[in-house]
């Protein structure tokens, strides 16, 4: 606990003992108590938040590279609107010819 021994804060109570007096130390070390708590809340608010950040700024960075590494077609595409998309992938006709076969009806 910071170096000091049992001796040393031994000797720490008793000169505030003798400078604040019965009445006033319990007091001093209420508030001592809330100010200490108070500051290792703030810190671990701080902590969070660095975390948080750090963990948005690798989010961000991920979705970055994602967005480097598309192929330059499929962003030439996407740059130039739907109604260019549309004309570039071929129709369902297109993709299967039409035959005048009966579809096959398995019994």
């Amino acid at each position: 606990m910071f170096g000091i021994g049992m001796q040393e804060l031994l000797l720490i109570l008793v000169i505030a003992l003798i400078v604040l007096g019965p009445k006033k130390l319990p007091e001093v070390a209420k508030a001592l108590g809330k100010a200490m708590n108070e500051f290792k809340r703030a810190t671990n608010d701080i902590k969070e938040s660095l975390e948080l950040d750090q963990s948005l700024k690798t989010v961000k960075k991920s979705f970055d590279t994602m967005n480097d590494t598309q192929p330059a077609a499929s962003a030439n595409a996407s740059a130039s609107g739907p109604s260019d998309v549309k004309a570039a992938s071929p129709s369902h006709e297109e993709a299967a010819p039409k035959t005048n076969d009966p579809p096959h009806v398995s019994s």
